[in-house]
């Protein structure tokens, strides 16, 4: 939909493009809150299940951020190189061609960040909902409405105002490090009183059974998926002020600081609980909690709560601009390339991320897909840092303002491999079905994206459908927004 101007003060601009308005602390509370959502909360059950032994899931808790920060460093590298918004697909696309970045974008927009959304909304209302049914589970409606309640509120939020969206963020990431911090506080004083047996090395590493590459294998992939969202300052590389120095030092802030907090996180857990009292919670907090925090034991749903809220807040922000990314090199629809001209903010992007959520919310239980959205994801950063390689060959001249060494991607490469090869090998159904995931986008890009002599009705109906959107996008935000006028627009 075109602006229609109401000014005769000044000229509009003839291309309305997203507002640098991210700093150096806003970019580290993305990455850290976009990191610390669910994961935390879920995943040391899934490490603990799968390592074997306290001790070495502590070593995979520590190895994780490890190779988180590598992963991160040679996306430092590409963010500033590459300097597009969209991340991976950007960074894929520019790199290898058009087929691969669709690919990670077909996954990306249709099952990874839809799942890890709906996860974390579920996680947000069943904490909610914890003290409201203290010896039950909460009903399944009761959470799925929460849920998508949730991620209504903060989709109008993004769609509203970009300022807003990274205030809560910088103001939630505060909250979810002072939940953790609470944790941590607590656990220590348990260590400092001498309830530190499951620690000792003699018992931290003794195993019933010795596990299985493999199973080690899926050990990681579950803690990556509490690593998740290292790469996602990257996705709104635009929007980052002064991004040559931001952004590489975000990176170098953030993910130590989250290894940190983890690793601490899970001690404490360990310090006040056996290994099969964590196999068997539910809710490893809300246990944690029980145990040393007494009456005020409901402090910690809340604060996990409050966390999930913000990783929300930021899974939403960060996927919408790669929809948006994926449109405006031609490869979704261009409605979702539109942007709001008075809010600067990517409306049809958001929506579609968060009706993508909602569905996932409506066909049932989602935690089951966690090993599918960490392959894919683990598949994604594979792709994309061999593609650092791959431009350090093709464009050996040109102009790289951080040049990290070959050390640091060759490194990430031979884990990443032997991580997915042992996957392959232990879990070959769910690498499978996500292989399967991603080869489907194979006929949607030859059909929609690489056949350019469609004929004119398909153009024709593409062109009145979005023209259509746009106005009842137009009208519902005039009508739910009373501070929008007739000049703000979609363009």
């Amino acid at each position: 939909m075109e602006e229609h101007s109401g000014s005769t003060r000044r000229k509009d601009p003839e291309r309305v493009t997203l507002k640098k308005e991210i700093g150096l602390l806003s970019a580290c509370t993305i990455i850290i809150g976009n990191i610390i959502g669910s994961g935390i909360f879920i995943s040391p059950k899934g490490v603990l299940e799968h390592s074997g032994s306290v001790g070495f899931a502590l070593v995979i808790w520590v190895l994780g951020g490890c190779i988180a920060t590598l992963g991160s460093l040679c996306y430092a590298e590409l963010g500033v190189t590459i300097p597009k918004s969209g991340g991976d697909y950007s960074y894929v696309t520019e790199i290898f061609g058009g087929l691969m970045g669709f690919l990670l974008l077909w996954s990306a927009v249709i099952i990874m960040y839809p799942t890890t959304l709906a996860v974390i909304a579920l996680t947000f209302s069943s904490y909610i909902l914890q003290p409201v049914f203290p010896n039950c589970v909460p009903p399944y409606m009761a959470t799925r409405m929460l849920s998508a309640i949730c991620v209504l509120l903060l989709t109008w939020v993004n769609c509203s105002s970009v300022r807003m969206a990274t205030r809560i963020q910088d103001i939630f990431t505060v909250g979810k490090l002072m939940a953790l911090g609470l944790i941590i506080v607590v656990g220590l004083i348990q260590v400092f009183h001498g309830n530190y047996e499951a620690l000792t090395p003699h018992v931290a590493f003794a195993m019933d059974r010795i596990p299985s590459v493999g199973q080690i294998a899926l050990a990681f992939l579950q803690a990556s998926f509490a690593f998740s969202g290292w790469n996602f300052l990257n996705y709104v590389t635009e929007e980052v002020v002064n991004p040559r120095r931001n952004l590489p030092r975000a990176i170098y802030i953030s993910i130590p600081l989250v290894t940190i907090v983890y690793t601490l996180t899970n001690i404490a857990y360990f310090s006040s609980m056996s290994p099969e009292e964590l196999l068997s919670s539910n809710a490893v907090a809300v246990t944690f909690g029980e145990k040393l925090l007494g009456t005020f034991s409901v402090v910690m749903p809340i604060s996990v709560a409050l966390s999930t809220f913000g990783g929300i807040n930021g899974y939403l922000f960060t996927s919408s601009r790669l929809c948006f990314s994926g449109a405006r090199e031609g490869h979704l629809p261009s409605l979702l390339a539109m942007i709001h001209y008075k809010n600067r903010t990517p409306i049809p992007a958001l929506l579609v991320c968060c009706t993508a959520t909602i569905v996932i919310l409506c066909i049932g239980e989602t935690h089951n897909l966690i090993n599918y959205v960490s392959f894919i994801n683990y598949l994604s950063y594979g792709v994309t840092i061999a593609g650092l390689l791959h431009y350090r060959w093709r464009k050996p001249n040109l102009y790289r303002p951080i040049k990290v060494s070959l050390v640091v991607p060759v490194c990430y490469l031979m884990f990443w491999a032997l991580l997915l090869g042992f996957s392959l090998h232990s879990e070959p159904v769910v690498c499978g079905v996500g292989l399967v995931i991603m080869l489907t986008g194979v006929p949607v890009y030859f059909l929609g994206v690489h056949w350019k002599e469609k004929p004119r009705f398909i153009y024709s109906f593409i062109g009145e459908f979005s023209d259509w959107v746009s106005l009842l996008l137009f009208i519902l935000f005039l009508f739910i927004h009373p501070l929008f006028c007739p000049t703000a627009a979609l363009h």
